[in-house]
């Protein structure tokens, strides 16, 4: 049978359940490895036969040191660069009036490691793509300490030296939001969509499980680093992808330059639609009629549901102030940024909560339920916010099977209904939410 993962993979182109308190607080987070201030030395520093270049894994050690292999063969982020080389890429560029997509550093920002030229060592390579520095941090200072035996260094000493904390599930949604959705500073804007550039979409877990791995997470690697269950990786990410989609609104730029805000930020498929298919319906949690342009709320709805096991308060205040965010969308530019500003501080506050939280069986179960049940009430007639339940349930349900929380019987009645829902999935354009609302439905009769 297809797995539900296998899907996705198809769509978009060990997992443990410990308690793992975030390695770093929200709001101390090391800046992502784009933004340091460390020299990149390039992929080929790594790529030696006696570190991470091996053929194969190596036989007993704590690392494969086939890692470079890994990734120049299986990864896509090694061929991000040479996208840009291609003709939909250079046709895009002359739509936005760019000499070239591969010379553009609004292309290269995202795909390749595209640190200023200072921050660059005599190895490195634009052309690599997103490479080994691009997430685990300019290696000018940990490089050293990172080759020391492993008997005679440790993981925290590497990330003192400036190792990018990529185990912890809050510092990487960090870094990989800052291209699979944008900051403030690189941001995939409306004007890149209506050029041709692809509708961006991402899930920490789910993107997590279908990177292809060059680590195994084994007794040594459980003693050295944390390690999250499904649940709380996917919890996490969602509470960290809304702040930064706010951060955008809040910036004065970005959120808001000339007689529109910036349009990206708002649910597509609201407006992208056939003016004659008279499809709207109403969200009773937004209280807006239609017509209306929606902020993209799909990552608020997901952080309400996590929050709503762990700590109903903050799901009531995320509720209201998601509300609040709607509505003032309909006021003014200043009402607006003021809203979000408040959300902003409660989905910070989020990540601590949700990193400090064990997702136990009744957890997992309960999040099934609500996920299930926000989907009965209507909240998923927006394609975003149903690709993001589905992910979601993919990710609980994981978490549960690995568990041996779920039987056989079960998960194989729950992978029939979560193929359809896949399936309801496979063309944003021509998506009906009552075909993934009753394979949703199917899904509740096999998990009961």
């Amino acid at each position: 049978m297809v797995s539900a993962r296998q899907r996705l993979m198809a769509l978009q182109v060990g997992i443990w359940l410990i308690s793992t308190p975030a390695a770093v607080p929200a709001d101390e987070f090391p800046p992502v490895p784009h933004y340091g201030k460390d020299l990149h030395l390039g992929v080929a520093t790594c790529a030696s036969a006696t570190c991470h270049g091996g053929a194969t894994p190596a036989p007993g050690g704590v690392v494969l040191q086939n890692e470079y292999a890994i990734w120049q063969t299986r990864d896509k982020h090694a061929g991000a660069y040479n996208l840009l080389l291609k003709a939909q890429s250079e046709r895009i560029a002359r739509k936005l009036g760019l000499d070239s997509a591969h010379t553009a550093d609004v292309c290269l920002d995202c795909h390749a490691d595209n640190v200023p030229e200072a921050r660059r060592g005599p190895r490195f390579q634009i052309t690599d793509g997103v490479g080994c520095e691009a997430c685990h941090g300019g290696a000018e200072n940990w490089i050293e300490v990172h080759t020391i035996n492993a008997n005679e260094t440790s993981h925290q000493r590497n990330l003192d030296a400036g190792l990018y904390p990529t185990d912890d599930p809050a510092t990487r949604a960090e870094v990989c939001l800052s291209c699979h959705l944008g900051d403030k500073n690189k941001f995939a804007t409306h004007r890149l969509m209506g050029a041709g550039h692809p509708r961006l979409s991402f899930e920490l877990d789910t993107f997590t499980a279908i990177q292809p791995a060059h680590f195994v997470v084994d007794d040594d690697y459980r003693a050295r680093k944390p390690v999250a269950s499904g649940t709380k990786t996917w919890a996490i990410g969602q509470a960290k992808a809304l702040p930064s989609l706010l951060e955008v609104v809040l910036d004065s730029e970005d959120g808001g330059a000339g007689l529109f805000p910036e349009l990206a930020l708002f649910d597509c498929h609201a407006c992208h639609r056939p003016m004659s298919a008279g499809r709207w319906q109403e969200r009773a949690s937004l209280g807006l009629g239609p017509g209306v342009v929606r902020f993209n709320d799909a990552n608020l709805i997901m952080l309400r549901a996590a929050a709503g096991v762990v700590s109903p308060p903050l799901a009531q205040e995320v509720w209201r102030q998601g509300r609040a965010l709607h509505r003032a969308s309909q006021a003014s530019a200043a009402e607006w940024r003021a809203a979000a500003k408040a959300l902003h501080g409660t989905s910070l506050r989020a990540i601590d909560v949700l990193a400090r939280h064990t997702f136990d069986q009744a957890d997992c179960r309960a999040l099934l339920d609500g996920l299930i049940k926000e989907g009965e009430q209507g909240e998923y007639i927006d394609y975003v916010a149903a690709e993001q339940t589905t992910m979601a349930i993919g990710a609980i349900v994981t978490t549960m099977r690995e568990a041996g929380w779920m039987g056989d019987a079960e998960y194989a009645l729950i992978e029939d209904a979560m193929a359809e829902m896949y399936d309801a999935l496979k063309e944003d354009e021509r998506y009906m939410p009552s075909a993934h609302l009753d394979a949703l439905q199917r899904l509740e009769k096999g998990a009961r």
